[in-house]
């Protein structure tokens, strides 16, 4: 088991000031109850001995006592032979926090890391319990909206605008996360048989959408450095593809943010072709360094002339957390009635109460985001960090944002190390998931979206799986069934 423990200095600063009106017990129950509920104390969390509580509290060890008792009771808590108290979440025996996409069932003691996606951002309870108090007005409805909730296509056109790329409400569609917009956005703009290029590397699972679409996939690399704009250009050019799906900021799995500069000459080239860009913004406000920005505008301002439309996806899933199932598309307006026509032959609205939770996010997404920031910063450093001391024949880029780190192995044993981290607990995903056409076998995804101090131990089975595959060099000889979803 991975512990993660949280020192009475700590607690107390999350506490705050604890309310009046109340026993002080019962006070102190309440607030690690919140802290547990909005994400702020994770599962598992060692909470301090009572004395030391007590006395970073200024409070009776007796008052500690009963509120660990009180958060027993409540489920909010259990206490383990040899650790104390422990942080509990109700629920979790029904598998709320099992989170493995994997086609077997999750195995307690596996580190997860086929999964960029963070936990929930701290306010997701508070939200929650906010879309509930809307639903009364909601019920008496038929609770469809193929194009998205009035309220909350406003607060995505709002922070478009934020960003600097003009957009009104009726320019956008709510969806069930960026992938259910792209295959919308495939359904109607790809026939079989068109050319579709991508990134190599790209998001397994988009590459699946196009291929689902029976488009053609052309593939263009890119690495941490970026992309080769005049090969693109060529690319473009000879292959006339239909439709370029891009992520310019903070590629997956690469962690490339495309400059200004080049989102420049490349919607012009995209406008030459009359090709159809899909800009993927699933990791787009997710800029850890403030000292490498501000980001470029969104591509979609960069918008040149000519037959080329700029359609772009997002998501709240990285942003705000993957368990709320919303996403969007931005377009030109005049493809608006078209995408919503496709999107009805598919479903015909995403959940009213998670598009409430969204809402309410959106109206407060400053704290949200920073919150997002600071947890994914402290993760990345801590993974760079440990994989520099205990691994150093690595290559391993810091990006400036995003979820992952995409790391150069000493040899191409990807699938080998995959392999062996299985065996070790640890679930990674072969760089050749990622390609387009194969290979990528000297190339692995760390996602840095787990809890900072569980990477200790991830990096140790990972330095012991690393050791395995290289001595033995052993990669599948069959597909193998329970190979893991990718988010």
């Amino acid at each position: 088991m991975v512990w993660t423990r949280i020192s009475p200095d700590r607690l107390a600063v999350l506490l705050g000031e604890l309310p009046t009106g109340v026993p002080a017990y019962q006070a102190l129950a309440a607030r690690v109850r919140r802290l547990a509920a909005e994400g702020r104390l994770a599962r598992d969390t060692q909470l301090p001995s009572e004395r030391a509580l007590a006395v970073a509290l200024g409070v009776s060890r007796t008052t500690v006592t009963r509120a660990y008792d009180a958060l027993v009771e409540t489920g909010y808590a259990a206490a383990r032979q040899g650790s104390g108290t422990v942080v509990d979440i109700p629920g979790s025996a029904l598998g709320a926090l099992g989170g493995l996409l994997t086609a077997r069932s999750a195995v307690d003691g596996v580190i997860d890391l086929t999964c960029a996606a963070p936990a929930a951002v701290p306010d997701t309870h508070a939200a929650l319990g906010w879309a509930v108090d809307q639903m009364p007005a909601q019920v008496r409805g038929s609770g469809y909206y193929p194009e998205g909730l009035p309220a909350l296509r406003e607060a995505i056109a709002a922070r478009y605008c934020e960003r600097g790329l003009a957009t009104s409400a009726d320019e956008v569609v709510v969806t069930t996360g960026a992938l259910a917009g792209l295959a919308i956005v495939s359904r109607l703009l790809v026939t079989p048989g068109d050319r579709v290029l991508t990134e190599s590397p790209s998001y397994p699972n988009a590459m699946e959408t196009l291929r689902s679409a029976h488009g053609r996939i052309i593939g263009h690399s890119v690495d941490s450095s970026g992309w080769d704009v005049p090969a693109l250009e060529t690319t473009l050019r000879r292959a006339t593809p239909r439709l370029a799906l891009l992520m310019p900021d903070f590629h997956n799995p690469t962690g490339a943010v495309m400059s200004e500069t080049d989102r420049e000459r490349v919607a012009r080239a995209l406008a030459r072709t009359g090709t159809t860009a899909v800009i993927d913004e699933s990791s787009a406000e997710l800029l850890l360094d403030p000292g490498a920005g501000p980001l470029p505008r969104p591509f979609a301002a960069y918008q040149a002339g000519g037959r080329a439309n700029v359609v772009t996806v997002g998501s709240a899933s990285k942003l705000l957390w993957g368990g709320l199932r919303i996403g969007w598309i931005r377009a030109p307006r005049r493809l608006v009635p078209a995408l919503v026509e496709a999107r009805v032959t598919m479903d015909l609205g995403s959940s009213v109460l998670e598009q409430l939770a969204v809402t309410y996010l959106f109206e407060r997404l400053s704290p949200a985001l920073a919150a997002r920031q600071e947890g994914l910063r402290r993760s990345r450093d801590t993974l760079a960090a440990l994989l520099a001391e205990h691994l150093p024949t690595w290559s391993v880029p810091v990006p400036s944002g995003g979820l992952n780190l995409w790391c150069r192995l000493p040899g191409g044993y990807s699938s080998a190390l995959a392999e062996a981290g299985a065996r070790a607990g640890l679930l990674l995903v072969p760089g050749g998931r990622f390609s387009v056409d194969g290979g990528l076998e000297a190339q692995q995804r760390l996602p840095f979206t787990l809890d900072a101090p569980v990477y200790v131990e991830a990096v140790r089975r990972l330095v012991s799986a690393d050791a395995e595959a290289q001595r033995t060099g052993r990669v599948p000889r069959t597909r193998d069934d329970s190979r893991p979803l990718i988010a």
